[in-house]
């Protein structure tokens, strides 16, 4: 699916099928006119270059290299030999699996497969009933799971119905409008605002070209681009001359001649890895695939016993070894299946009631045994909302901003006295705000940007101080528009209280700023600039730099050599207000916090600390870092590691293999096409609906409706539930079943009459797999259990602790009903009433018995004794349908029942309420244990317990 979904955007950035003009023209061409093109240039062959590569060469050379004229572009056989070299500027994506396939591929879990045996030696055995209702539940689960992930994948494939572009491109001396299907090696294209860039290009003209990269790099600033070779080659967010597939362009224009295409471009990588990723299974598939063996092998040994009991007292092998496959059978838990779906269902439901959708069932049990979560920064752990938060003026006052968006909500005080400030209350903040203002180009409309992050960050800024008027008193002359070769922008305006006298604002990168100026402000005088206050400056730009702001420089003057320094502006994309308690509370219950970004080292350490995440004692890992290792070196120091910088998908994709290497189970948040590859290999991966692109949607298994990452604590809290709550499943009905077999088996092995009759067996039957065990499924999740570690996704389902509470439990059923059978059977002679104070027996002992495995380790009354209402209704409806079974006549004929006295059924009661006492004082006693261990621990370390 990722692989379509990437076809769909790589339609929408311009490698998309041709119209059908085109096609027709297109079609006609075969590969024998293809030999007979004549082609009147070099025979050197033609090679793609890497964005890496083409960065840093010279463009005279890389032009001859690729035999390509800037200004009349390509001859049209040109093109064709080139096309049949590299072939079209698309992606090749397999066709997609057919329906029925995917749904005969849900068949293939061990579990589903051992129901479908058994369902197979019911019928030859006979067992009707029991092979329908298998059958029934194989088909329940199987649809139930395979719709769900049918229809989740349908609801993503529905975000990538876009319109498919062209492109501009020089063809033999004209500018042609064509397809960008079409487009090969050395081809010349042309960009504008709103146009997206059809393949990976090397600019030769940018006139004031800003491009988003944030769909490949992730980050939200728009990249300035220019024309010169860079010294040396970087990371892909330093590429500043070269234009990415697929990026859309903001501001200006400019021309490029084509480096990669297809599946040879930034994107094609990107598509390449998606490909050959698998997304491995979940945790609990594993598991279940292990029940599944584990419930076999317990099947093939009941069938043994039996044999080996019919051969010790003479009895015929083949007799015995029907009974033990018939036994089997009842022993295989078919409502396992069925309760798993119901329970990854709801599960699913109610994460879609906190804005989480889930894809497929199993992921949403992941979480509950994820130890690591790398989460992406731009977007997911921040706002994605560009936000001053510090001034600093020229004159050294100091102020700090509050409150987040593009929106006027917050204020500015001066620090450290914490005065409120408002418009010109203080001059020096004034004019720095003021100056920010009146040099920008952006708007704010009803919370709304329109323009640059960094200009909607300036106006918000007003809005806050009371100066989102301030354009009123100025009447704009001429603008000087930003470049990346002056690094400054600057507007001519006029007061309209003055207008012969003309003023500039400026704004920019220090070192371009401070050369147009020759004085600084002080409280409003300029003052004349010395030596000294630059190097002041200086070390005030580099120390809000290093607090990882993106640090604007703010000047104002009547003429463009002679500017009044104002001081310093602070922007950063601040955390989200939700973080910080998130990624605590996930640092709290073992979950390690991981940042992967793109960004620059200061901010990303920056964000890292204000939310948490990141502390001295944690290394920060680079790119270029990354580059100079295999996934062996890296798997030795990335737990080790708190945050990644200036990262590529392919590092990405390190970084998680390198982490499972190490037995960790990876959540992967992210929201660009640079994360799909990493969302995939992820154990699970998390997308951001709103900001996340298709690609990063369809790779992931989980989608963040409100791009929040503290939905992820409710997930988590979710999957641990679910897991419980299935084992708590698991515990109730193996301990019935083993409890029901060992009195039959008991019963053959001393040749005793058998203590229930077959219809009251295939009421148990009901019991055991039917609503009181399917109620323990949709147990409410416990509170407390986001605090409990992560579980080891080496432990099974069925583990040591569980099986000695299944057999505690079955022991106990066993021995109490024994007794009863013995007690109701004085001469060795059966009659109704023994069979019905067993069977009633039995079942009573099942109610409670059910009742304490709500909980594993909890009591019952702590818990909440009618918090699962479902629980409460089918076990009353059990019990109302014994009495019936009991009391009814006709029923009394169907099950060969008597009515029992009330001392009967108060004496039935008290015994069966063992079960539930002794598992109580159990988990008493086990709760005194791990405390005490704790405490034990804690006094160790010199650590008090919580």
């Amino acid at each position: 699916m990722a692989q379509r979904a990437f076809l769909s955007l790589f339609q929408k950035v311009s490698l998309v099928f041709a119209r059908r003009k085109y096609q027709q023209v297109l079609e006609g061409e075969t590969d024998t006119e293809l030999q007979e093109v004549e082609v009147n240039t070099k025979k050197e062959p033609i090679l793609s270059v890497s964005s890496k590569e083409a960065s840093t060469r010279q463009l005279d050379e890389l032009i001859s290299d690729l035999q390509a004229d800037l200004e009349n572009g390509l001859a049209d056989g040109q093109i064709l030999e080139r096309r049949r070299q590299f072939g079209w500027n698309d992606f090749e994506v397999d066709k997609p699996e057919p329906i029925w396939k995917k749904y005969l591929g849900q068949f293939k879990d061990p579990l589903i497969l051992l129901l479908l045996a058994s369902a197979v030696i019911s019928v030859i055995t006979n067992e009707i009933e029991d092979a329908v209702s298998i059958t029934v539940a194989i088909v329940i689960v199987v649809t139930v799971a395979f719709v769900q992930e049918y229809h989740s994948e349908k609801s993503v494939q529905e975000l990538g119905k876009l319109i498919p572009p062209e492109c501009n491109c020089v063809r033999e001396g004209k500018v042609e409008h064509l397809p960008a299907r079409e487009l090969v090696l050395g081809d010349t294209v042309c960009i504008s605002i709103g146009d997206r860039v059809p393949a990976d290009i090397r600019l030769f003209e940018a006139v004031d070209l800003l491009i988003d990269e944030s769909s490949y790099t992730g980050e939200s600033e728009a990249s300035n681009k220019s024309t010169a070779s860079l010294p040396e080659s970087g990371d892909t967010t330093s590429f500043q001359n070269i234009a990415f597939m697929g990026t859309l362009v903001q501001y200006g224009k400019g021309k490029g001649i084509v480096i990669a295409t297809g599946e040879n471009s930034e994107f094609g990588e990107v598509f390449k890895m998606m490909q050959t990723e698998k997304a491995p299974k979940t945790p609990l598939q594993k598991s279940m695939d292990k029940l599944g063996k584990q419930l076999s092998l317990f099947s093939f040994s009941i069938i043994g016993l039996m044999m080996l009991i019919g051969w010790l007292q003479g009895k015929s092998l083949l007799g015995m070894f029907t009974i033990g496959v018939s036994l089997a059978v009842a022993a295989i838990p078919e409502g396992l299946p069925i309760v798993v779906t119901v329970t990854l269902a709801l599960g699913v439901i109610r994460m879609s009631k906190k804005r989480v959708i889930v894809k497929k069932l199993p992921v949403v049990e992941t979480l509950g045994c994820c130890n690591v979560i790398c989460s992406d920064k731009t977007g997911t752990l921040t706002a994605n909302q560009m936000t001053v938060t510090r001034l600093l003026a020229s004159d050294g006052t100091r102020a700090e901003v509050s409150g987040t968006g593009y929106n006027g909500k917050g204020d500015v005080h001066l620090l450290p006295s914490g005065e409120l400030v408002k418009a010109f209350s203080n001059v020096s903040i004034g004019k720095l705000v003021e100056a920010g203002y009146l040099c920008n180009n952006a708007a704010i409309n009803e919370d709304t940007l329109i323009g640059q992050p960094t200009e909607g960050a300036l106006i918000a800024l007003a809005m806050k101080m009371g100066l989102d008027q301030a354009e009123q008193n100025y009447m704009r002359k001429k603008e000087y528009p930003f470049s990346s070769e002056k690094k400054w922008m600057a507007v001519k305006c006029v007061h309209k209280s003055q207008e012969m006298e003309e003023i500039y604002f400026m704004k920019g990168a220090y070192e371009a700023v401070i050369q147009y100026c020759s004085k600084y402000n002080n409280s409003g005088m300029p003052v004349p600039l010395t030596p000294q206050q630059r190097a002041l400056y200086v070390q005030q730009q580099a120390k809000l730099g290093e607090d990882g702001l993106r640090v604007l420089t703010l000047a104002v003057g009547c003429e463009l050599g002679e500017l009044t320094f104002l001081g310093f502006i602070g922007i950063i994309d601040p955390p989200r207000t939700e973080v910080r308690a998130a990624v605590q509370m996930l640092q709290n219950s073992g979950v390690a916090v991981k940042m992967v970004t793109g960004d620059s080292m200061a901010t990303a350490i920056s964000i890292g600390r204000s939310i948490g995440l990141y502390n001295d004692d944690m290394a920060v890992m680079s790119g270029e870092q990354l580059d100079q290792m295999n996934i062996e070196d890296l798997s030795h120091l990335v737990m080790k590691v708190g945050i990644f910088f200036r990262t590529s998908p392919k590092h990405k994709q390190n970084i998680v293999k390198a982490l499972q290497s190490n037995n960790a189970v990876v959540g992967m948040t992210g929201d660009g096409v640079n994360d799909a590859v990493a969302l995939k290999s992820a154990d699970i991966g998390i997308a951001m609906r709103g900001t996340g692109s298709d690609v990063s949607k369809e790779a992931a298994g989980m989608i963040l409706v409100d791009d929040d990452f503290s939905s992820i604590l409710s997930a988590v809290e979710e999957g641990k539930g679910i897991f419980y709550n299935i084992k708590n499943f698991v515990w109730f009905q193996l301990s019935t079943s083993i409890s029901a077999l060992s009195l039959i088996v008991l019963s053959t092995a001393f040749n005793m009459p058998n203590p229930l009759n077959p219809m009251q067996i295939l009421w148990i039957n009901i019991i055991m797999d039917g609503p009181p065990a399917q109620s323990l499924g949709v147990e409410p999740v416990d509170k407390d259990v986001i605090k409990l570690p992560p579980r080891n996704i080496k432990d099974s389902i069925l583990n040591k602790g569980l099986l000695i509470k299944i057999l505690f439990s079955a022991v106990i059923i066993m021995s109490g009903t024994l007794f009863v059978y013995w007690k109701e059977l004085p001469e060795g002679k059966i009659s109704t009433r023994t069979t019905t104070m067993t069977f009633t027996c039995f079942v009573f002992f099942d109610m409670f018995n059910a009742l304490s495995c709500r909980s594993q380790t909890k009591s019952i009354f702590e818990i909440g004794l009618f918090r699962n209402r479902v629980f409460i209704y089918t076990v009353l409806g059990s019990l109302l349908g014994q009495m019936a079974v009991v009391y009814f006549p006709p029923l009394q004929r169907v099950f060969k029942t008597e009515a029992l006295g009330a001392l009967d059924l108060l004496f039935l009661v008290a015994l069966a309420s063992s079960v539930f006492f002794a598992l109580e004082l159990w988990k008493l006693i086990e709760r005194i244990w791990l405390s005490a261990t704790a405490r034990k621990k804690s006094q160790n370390f010199g650590v008090h317990p919580c």
